[in-house]
């Protein structure tokens, strides 16, 4: 990416979703025009207009694809066609005799807004405007990667020209990538990585605690069964159905009068208490897999939050647990998340991909989530048909756009002098 792409002491904005376009929509304002000629109002505003609608197009490129007529469409009164032949419009012509006659109740038609309609044609373009690709720049990334079919079949160039009926679709995993969150790749996070995998593990002395709370975190680490220990004779289904409801009503009772809990401790419980709720609603007769592990790590709390002083809530965890403990805590948490997940959830947890699971949205997506008129997409499998041509109709421009007509008027008339 080049210096200053996206420019805060002049706006520029781009198709992009960041939080530097955010900032730059928030301060578009109509151009200032005083005191300025009028090439210089023309030539401002095909920079501005520019630096948003195609700006991976070259601007040759760009001036062969300019069209001087520009596609509208006008809604006739259906009432008005089949009382008037079209003789009424040729009798008077010229003296207003059929002003009264004629449907004057539609808004003007915005036919300005629709300068760079050629771009919205492009592949590209068309990606970015599915909400397959987080950037114009990045689906210009995924075509010429081989990532994008057209009508079935692989297309590498950004710049082809769709037609009505066009159907493209992206690989799901890179658009997955491309709309998710990202993952934690700080330099600290990797420096931190590296020196975990390369510096040898010695053995930690155990931490000494008070000796009124000591015993009773020994006690009940001794008394929870291991996890890999098998149940020498497992309940019967309607046993563990009953004891996954006291689960349940445990962990509500230790929410509600527990007084020492930290706030992230508060949400590992809620964390605990869906997934007790996730295995009472998967229970099909079953032994759930889970149940173990749920089990043990709900005695493994209340023997800790049982000790923890009220007075101390911000102090309660590293007061009575040592870094083993804490990362005995963290490995059942993640063993209840992992086992209660079924190979058919939707949105499961995988560290091999580049994007953060489960997945969720990026970061400033909600403000760039609209799909246009002339596009039909099928999110399930990323694919998406290009309709039709975009085109103005009374009060809309169906090529979407940031500027007022005026500014799109002004970039018009740079590029209608220059043909």
């Amino acid at each position: 990416m080049r210096k200053r792409f996206h420019h805060l002491k002049k706006i520029r904005i781009r198709q992009d979703w960041s939080r530097w376009t955010l900032y730059n929509l928030s301060r578009l304002t109509q151009p200032n025009i005083e005191n300025k000629t009028f090439f210089q109002q023309k030539w401002a505003a095909k920079s501005l207009t520019r630096a948003y609608h195609g700006e991976q197009v070259r601007e040759k490129q760009w001036q062969r694809m300019f069209r001087r007529n520009l596609p509208g469409v006008v809604p006739m009164d259906h009432q008005y066609l089949a009382r008037n032949d079209g003789s009424e419009q040729a009798a008077g012509r010229g003296s207003g005799a059929d002003s009264k006659q004629r449907p004057r109740h539609l808004p003007p038609t915005p036919y300005m807004q629709m300068t760079f309609y050629p771009i919205e044609r492009r592949l590209d373009t068309a990606i970015w405007r599915a909400l397959f690709a987080s950037s114009a720049k990045q689906a210009r990334q995924f075509v010429v990667h081989g990532w994008v079919k057209v009508n079935g079949k692989k297309m590498i160039y950004p710049g082809y020209l769709l037609n009505p009926g066009d159907m493209f679709q992206v690989e799901p995993d890179r658009v997955m990538y491309a709309t998710g969150a990202r993952k934690d790749t700080t330099k600290h996070t990797r420096r931190r990585a590296r020196k975990r995998a390369s510096k040898p593990k010695e053995p930690k002395a155990p931490k000494l605690t008070p000796a009124t709370k000591a015993p009773a975190i020994t006690d009940s680490l001794k008394a929870s069964p291991s996890v890999h220990t098998p149940t020498p004779t497992p309940p019967s289904p309607e046993e563990l159905k009953e004891r996954l409801m006291e689960l349940m009503d445990e962990t509500k009772a230790a929410l509600e009068t527990d007084k020492g809990i930290g706030a992230k401790d508060k949400q590992k419980l809620r964390d605990f208490k869906k997934a007790v709720r996730r295995a009472i609603s998967a229970f099909r007769g079953e032994t759930p897999d889970s149940f173990k592990s749920l089990e043990d790590q709900l005695a493994f709390i209340k023997a800790r939050y049982s000790a923890a002083p009220s007075s101390s809530a911000s102090d309660s965890p590293t007061a009575l647990l040592d870094p083993d403990q804490e990362k005995l805590l963290t490995e059942a948490f993640n063993r209840i998340r992992d086992d209660t997940l079924s190979a058919s959830d939707a949105n499961p947890v995988d560290p091999k991909k580049p994007y953060a699971t489960p997945w969720r949205p990026r970061d400033y997506m909600s403000a760039f989530a609209f799909i246009p008129r002339y596009l039909e997409v099928n999110q399930n499998v990323c694919a998406a048909v290009y309709l039709r041509h975009p085109v103005a109709r009374p009060g809309l421009g169906e090529v979407p756009t940031p500027f007022a007509a005026e500014t799109s008027q002004l970039a018009f008339n740079w590029y209608l002098k220059r043909r």
